[in-house]
């Protein structure tokens, strides 16, 4: 078993091939975003609290179908890259543990088949084809996923370098099958250029704006999410259109480099719309003391990425899941934390 999930980064970098271990670790641009994410995290202090009588503490998150802790597995595209189960692995592990995984778009196997794994949420990309869009809405109610989150911040696919470099294109059998289930031009790779942000550009609407996202509040029954929001005055806009839930997120620092980090952008966000909705981040978050990091600053819950499919790769989601519950429950238990609610009131500092 690994000790953190440092391990599993460095397990998965033994197996995978290169590029595709490029694809999972890589941001946009110089990464600039991507290792401020993390600087940003490992400079959030806590003041513990002490003599509180506590010898258990209590993780349960009540919010959209609720979970076993305040954890939601990120929605993340093409797993079968790293794993023949891929989505299947990680929801069944999600599931045993008791905590939400997202649906990608962009899932390698068909949402029905992954949403009976429970809970799930689906995550809406906004296509060129509005059709398809309302298809994909009815197939997430009808398969019992108990939220919607829409990504807002991907009206082009930032430029990662590093797929640039390696010409990165899908292998034949991983496809978007919740999409098409055939070749794209995501296969077919082409010297200089990413396969994947090709495909992007040809199927995803760069327009998107504050109607479309009432017209989808219209249109469906789940609760709403909205991932990829930073600035406060998004947050509230978001409120207004029938958000139940803000993603605070810069995509893993994968879109806007130089974006700010989403943990610093978190409290701005708490201030603004907490009081009216679940506020939750993205991006950076590598250990149970991160989760407790987040949950002092203000958010309801967090969303772990990159950390589930490095494990995967090793076919350790279930273990994974364990240790980020043991390190979460020891992280409050120093903090004198018996709930999240206590979590939630910790004095925070930066260093």
């Amino acid at each position: 078993m690994a000790d953190s999930f440092t391990e599993y980064e460095e397990m998965a970098a033994a197996v995978l091939p290169s590029a595709v271990r490029d694809f999972v670790a890589g941001g946009s641009g110089s990464e600039t975003t991507l290792q401020m994410n993390r600087a940003a995290f490992d400079s959030v202090t806590l003041t513990p609290r002490v003599l509180g009588g506590i010898s258990s503490v209590n993780t349960t998150w009540p919010y959209f179908g609720g979970a076993s802790m305040p954890v939601v597995v990120a929605p993340m595209a093409y797993q079968r890259l790293l794993h023949p189960e891929g989505e299947l692995l990680l929801a069944k592990a999600a599931a045993d543990a008791g905590i939400p995984y997202t649906i990608s778009t962009l899932s390698s196997y068909p949402l029905e088949k992954i949403a009976g794994t429970e809970p799930s949420w689906f995550q809406l990309y906004w296509l060129r084809d509005r059709t398809l869009v309302e298809s994909l809405i009815d197939r997430a109610e009808a398969s019992g996923c108990t939220a919607l989150m829409v990504t807002v911040d991907v009206p082009v696919m930032g430029r990662r370098l590093r797929d640039v470099r390696n010409a990165f294109a899908l292998p034949p059998h991983v496809v978007a099958a919740n999409l098409v289930d055939a070749v794209t031009e995501a296969h077919v790779g082409v010297p200089g250029l990413s396969a994947v942000a090709a495909h992007t550009a040809s199927a995803f609407e760069p327009a998107v704006s504050w109607q479309d996202l009432e017209w989808l509040r219209s249109r469906i029954q789940l609760p709403l999410l909205i991932k990829g929001i930073l600035d406060p005055r998004d947050a509230v806009r978001a409120v207004e259109v029938g958000a139940a839930g803000i993603v605070v997120s810069n995509h893993g620092g994968r879109q806007l480099d130089g974006a700010v980090a989403s943990i610093d952008a978190l409290p701005a966000v708490v201030d603004a719309v907490g009081k009216h909705c679940k506020v939750l981040l993205d991006s950076g978050v590598r250990s149970g003391t991160d989760v407790l990091r987040a949950l002092a600053l203000g958010a309801s819950a967090v969303l772990v990425g990159r950390p589930l499919l490095w494990a995967l790769a090793v076919d350790a989601c279930a273990e994974a899941l364990g240790l980020l519950r043991k390190e979460l429950e020891d992280a409050m238990l120093l903090a004198g934390c018996a709930d999240l609610a206590a979590a939630g009131r910790l004095t925070t500092g930066r260093t």
